[in-house]
């Protein structure tokens, strides 16, 4: 293993400007999680817990064991979304992976102080998206439920689609099928199709007095069929336990019930499999506070991904892969918190290749795309989880890379990629712009999770070139209607377009809309990393690795 890293100056202007920008972000950030935390704001808070309910936050706080976290899916989901229905903070729900009497689990909580629960477009997304965290990792998964049904304004947006609200009772039945527990605790109302999610689960648990569960409430059951019954007579804890038998468990309050969860949690077979290797866990030898002063502001700019890594591997040691060609991607073999994995990054700074010929930091080159293909591949041989860095521009253009097979060597990474059987993490440090998002394991080609950083960006191009070329279009179309403008109007709609494609490639605009699980303090990745192959341990197997028609 070979020493990477060196002492970070602090006090020079590139630290100071770098950090102080990370710094008010996460600020920014972290005042919204408390807004976002909120729910539905303090008001219904209160109602929740007039009712003798526990909110959604609450349940998990109690549910989860003594001292440790939730590692937290989609906290963002849905922001600045739904703003003319009155907006629906977290989408409504709240998804985690955490610790249960010491079994990783998934876990969703509908929150009913959000539109009484009720599921918008983006909760269905959020829904599938933590069932598909414990479909990859064969890990058990809680739900809480307490929801009013589908929100009906918005009903073709989550009704008859293959991604859709349907999409989650199937599932239900899909992991079932495969030995994924699954434990339902109906703590509010649970209507429609909705009451099929905790009913498909191996076990139900019910709260007297506010849990119900029915196919229609009493109200559509007296406008259909002329039959006046009350909500608890229809579909209350005594009717579902004793009498229908639709429900397990008769809990009377929410902490009985959820002592009862950990209780069953606590009986569960054998979980976690020796597939990836682990050992002692050493710190890096960097201080993980360097992460914050590492990555500039200004995405224009280079800087070293080896001082990255650094303060994220163990020991800030690696076994570099091929360390003197294609020297745009970094691939290394290394440990985070004692497991072994192989790290795939793009490296910042301005480089030279073999024949002397500058290359661009961030960009992939024919050479530095073959020879992570090969690496991947490896990884995957060796049962080695895959760590992505992303900070890339996309694929080298022009004659030359054209001439050198830049699209046979990119389609190498990517069928690799894709193809790839073992755990991917990736984690966008910066820039991920084009087909560099999908070669470097971008949300389109499975990672088990994916967050990203403040310093973050994901587009199809840099904003830059996207404005300037945006514009042209614009002045293009004035120009053919015979119209003029004058160079500082022109000066106005670039800073415009700039600041409107800023806003929509920003970090949270992606963690709103799920094409990231969120956005993280840079310092929390080593811990995302080590829940996430945990998690992934609990597979059962590994598929065989296969590369398909293009060969590597």
């Amino acid at each position: 293993m070979s020493l990477i890293g060196k002492p970070l100056d602090l006090d020079s202007t590139a630290a100071r400007t770098a950090r102080d920008h990370v710094q008010n972000e996460l600020r920014k950030l972290a005042t919204l999680a408390e807004t976002v935390k909120l729910g539905g704001g303090t008001k219904n808070i209160a109602k929740q817990h007039d009712k003798g309910k526990l909110t959604a936050r609450e349940r998990i706080a109690k549910l989860i064991d003594p001292g440790t976290e939730l590692l937290e899916i989609g906290l963002f989901t849905a922001h600045g979304m739904y703003e003319e229905e009155g907006g629906a903070a977290s989408a409504g729900v709240v998804v985690g992976i955490g610790r249960v009497e010491g079994r990783l689990a998934v876990i969703v909580a509908n929150d009913a102080t959000v539109k009484a629960g009720a599921w918008f477009p983006m909760t269905g997304k959020k829904n599938l998206r933590a069932q598909e965290i414990s479909l990859e990792n064969h890990l058990p998964i809680i739900y809480l439920v307490d929801s009013a049904g589908v929100f009906l304004p918005l009903q073709e947006d989550i009704f008859p689609d293959k991604e859709h609200f349907g999409r989650i009772f199937r599932n239900n039945a899909v992991m079932s099928a495969r030995g994924i527990v699954q434990i339902a605790a109906i703590m509010g109302p649970c209507v429609a199709g909705g009451a099929y999610l905790p009913i498909m689960s191996d076990e139900a648990l019910i709260v007297e007095g506010t849990g119900h569960v029915f196919l229609a409430g009493s109200a559509l059951v007296e406008a259909a069929i002329g039959e006046r019954i009350d909500n608890e007579a229809l579909g209350g804890a005594r009717v579902t336990s004793e009498v229908s038998g639709v429900t397990d468990y008769k809990m009377p309050n929410d902490d009985a019930c959820l002592e009862k969860i950990r209780s069953i949690m606590s009986r569960l077979g054998p979980a976690v499999h020796p597939h990836f290797d682990r050992v002692e866990a050493k710190p890096p030898k960097y201080p993980e506070d360097d992460l914050l002063a590492l990555v500039p502001a200004d995405r224009a700019k280079p800087y070293d991904m080896y001082e990255v890594i650094a303060r994220i591997v163990d020991g800030s040691e690696i076994d570099e892969y091929k360390s003197d060609f294609g020297k745009t991607i970094i691939t290394a073999y290394a440990r985070v918190d004692g497991w072994a994995v192989g790290i795939v990054a793009n490296q910042r700074s301005v480089l030279k290749n073999a024949k002397g010929e500058m290359q661009i930091g961030g960009v992939i080159y024919s050479d530095s795309a073959d020879k992570a293909a090969r690496f991947v591949m490896n990884c995957n041989q060796k049962h080695i989880p895959l760590i992505f860095l992303q900070d890339v521009t996309g694929f080298m253009v022009g004659s030359r890379s054209e001439h050198s097979g830049i699209l046979r060597d990119g389609a190498k990474m990517v069928s690799a990629v894709a193809n790839s059987v073992v755990p991917k993490f990736t984690f966008v440090v910066g820039n991920s712009n084009g087909a560099g998002n999908y070669a470097m394991c971008g949300k389109a080609y499975d990672p088990r999770l994916i967050f990203s950083w403040p310093t973050s960006q994901i587009a199809v191009m840099g904003g830059q070139q996207a404005s300037k070329t945006l514009l042209s279009i614009k002045l293009a179309s004035l120009k053919k209607t015979g119209e003029t403008i004058s160079e500082d109007e022109q000066k106005r709609m670039l800073k415009e377009i700039q600041d409107h494609y800023n806003e929509h490639t920003s970090p949270l605009y992606a963690a709103s809309r799920l094409w990231t699980d969120g956005v993280i303090d840079p310092r929390a990745t080593r811990q995302a990393i080590s829940t996430g192959i945990e998690a992934a341990s609990h597979v059962l197997e590994i598929p065989k690795f296969n590369v398909g028609v293009i060969q590597v």
